[in-house]
């Protein structure tokens, strides 16, 4: 890393979702960030500042990669909707942070993501889509994900996420996950062709029954 993030701005806001389920979040702005981007950290449960370290119990961390359409729109496409509301629940639970990294389309950007989606309906796979591109399969970095890990004080964390990607890229960062913990499991009628892909092709810990 080439620089030390600090934390920029804290405060609390409430946060609910659709189907009724509501939390209260603290949430962390950073300066520092090696890509300059604008990523956030929400602290969820037991974990709600940069004060409550406690690396005996390490927090449930959950990296997850913005997603307009799924996050917003409600697309099912992807899991990526799902994913973000069971992590909020599930960290919320059990105390610690979800950092939502602005990497819109594992890094290419959102109108790439949807050129990349006209692609998937001709035959290709999520990953195949994007080097057709001429993107990596995967071009997110973590790096910021370290840096606002170790400015919220948080150096080993329980990692809930299903890309072995994840954990390798934060040890390699200098936080130590502990513990990768899975996802569930958000399969739709129009996201088997896509969970299948992560399964096989990204090594991702999906039970699809394949």
């Amino acid at each position: 890393m080439k620089q030390t993030a600090t934390i920029r701005t804290q405060l609390t806001i409430p946060l609910s979702f659709p189907d009724g389920f509501a939390t209260t979040a603290r949430l962390f702005t950073f300066t520092g960030l090696d890509d300059g981007g604008e990523h956030i950290a929400l602290g969820l449960g037991d974990r709600v500042s940069a004060r409550d370290s406690d690396t005996d119990h390490p927090p449930l961390v959950r990296m997850h990669s913005e997603c307009l359409t799924g996050d917003v729109l409600g697309s099912q496409r992807c899991d990526c909707g799902p994913q973000l509301r069971e992590a909020v629940e599930r960290i919320a639970d059990e105390g610690g942070y979800l950092l939502y990294l602005r990497q819109e389309g594992r890094g290419i950007g959102l109108y790439a993501k949807i050129d990349a989606y006209t692609l998937q309906d001709a035959g290709l796979n999520t990953y195949e889509a994007n080097v057709a591109l001429g993107f990596e399969e995967d071009a997110r970095d973590y790096t910021v994900g370290a840096q606002m890990l170790q400015a919220l004080g948080e150096p080993r964390v329980r990692l809930l996420s299903n890309n072995p990607d994840k954990a390798d890229q934060l040890d390699g960062l200098g936080v130590t996950v502990a513990e990768q913990v899975p996802t569930g499991v958000h399969m739709s009628s129009a996201n088997g062709r896509y969970l299948a892909a992560k399964a096989r092709h990204g090594a991702h810990a999906l039970d699809l029954g394949l």
